[in-house]
């Protein structure tokens, strides 16, 4: 599937299977196609080339409203003469559903969302996070297939945004209704989708489960993308050794055993860690000047510097450190990553 502006093509060949009753996320960085892309499912963008199939049936020409699809919006997008009743009811009176059927289903949704108490307030006199609410039964009355949901959290403040992000997964769970979100936050993708489909610059860089796409990224940017703090990357030389296995020829000379993988003996490339896979070394391993340290309580977050690079550590032990000192790492050789410094992909293993 594809779409153009003009002569631009901003989405190039996506192909994506998303499973009945998953919660599949698009994720990227800003301007990477993933509304645009969610848009099309909707109706609301024409697809300039391929087929948007919804419960196997083809639905490029449908209009939004015959798709059977329901859309929660950033802004929400409600209704403000109009009570929290009548927002979430607005859409099945146009439907000219029976009285008692919308009072049933608004009743329901109500009850689900926990906005029983709230059906005769007007919008304005509710929270943030209820009117998101209200949004979310709104989409519910209906009984969609599928579910679409751009970046409904963003307006939130941060802690209602943990909450919400809880709530609608436990809302998911309940309905298993088919649902797509599109976020540019990484954390909520992590938490919440059982699927994500990676993007960048109109292209899919990994489909995968949360914990696939953090333990096993196929590029680069997958690896910088997904995690926070996100993923340590080293530039380095490849140097193979007699056993056949390899090592990574850091900056400073210091080498590390990156096991049995691809790779040309010279050949420059990238060695990956995970700030919680680092632990202190007593004079061996990575040599690392420390910068900042943040006490979290259960974590220390550490930033330190490696001849120009950054290298974050996570501890879960607490250490007295000085900024300007410095300290010894050892990587889990075990969890280590190598990527192809010009391409970026990852080396087999």
């Amino acid at each position: 599937m594809k779409k153009r502006f003009g002569e631009v093509e901003v989405l190039h060949g996506v192909d994506i299977e998303i499973a009945d009753g998953s919660f599949t996320v698009l994720v990227g960085p800003s301007g990477c196609g993933k509304s645009t892309l969610l848009r099309m499912i909707a109706g609301l963008e024409h697809i300039s080339s391929g087929e948007i199939l919804i419960g196997g049936k083809v639905v490029n020409q449908m209009p939004p409203k015959e798709r059977d699809i329901a859309m929660v919006f950033q802004n929400y997008a409600l209704y403000p003469h109009m009570t929290v009743r009548d927002n979430m009811a607005f859409s099945l009176a146009l439907a000219k559903q029976g009285k008692a059927a919308i009072e049933q289903k608004v009743g329901r949704a109500a009850e689900i969302l926990g906005l029983s108490a709230l059906l005769d307030r007007f919008p304005r006199q509710l929270s943030g996070g209820q009117r998101q609410r209200v949004a979310m039964g709104r989409a519910i009355v209906r009984d969609p297939q599928v579910f679409l949901y751009d970046e409904p959290l963003s307006n939130l403040d941060a802690k209602l945004r943990v909450a919400m992000r809880t709530e609608l997964k436990e809302l998911h769970q309940r309905l298993k209704t088919t649902s797509v979100y599109v976020t540019h936050d990484q954390i909520e993708a992590m938490t919440m989708g059982d699927r994500i489909v990676v993007m960048r610059e109109g292209y899919i860089e990994q489909i995968g489960s949360p914990l696939q796409l953090y333990d096993h990224p196929v590029n680069l940017f997958v690896a910088g993308f997904i995690g926070s703090p996100a993923m340590n990357l080293l530039p380095g030389t490849l140097r193979r050794s007699g056993s056949g296995g390899v090592e990574v020829e850091l900056a400073d000379g210091t080498r590390l055993a990156a096991g049995r993988r691809a790779g040309t003996d010279g050949q420059r490339v990238i060695f990956g860690t995970r700030p919680e896979h680092l632990a202190l070394a007593d004079g061996s391993g990575i040599a690392a000047e420390v910068a900042v340290i943040e006490p979290t309580g259960a974590d220390t977050f550490v930033s330190c510097r490696h001849h120009g690079a950054e290298l974050a550590v996570v501890f879960r032990e607490r250490y007295p450190f000085r900024p300007g000192s410095t300290i010894h790492l050892q990587p889990d050789l075990a969890r280590a990553h190598v990527f192809d410094a010009d391409s970026g992909r990852a080396l087999a293993a």
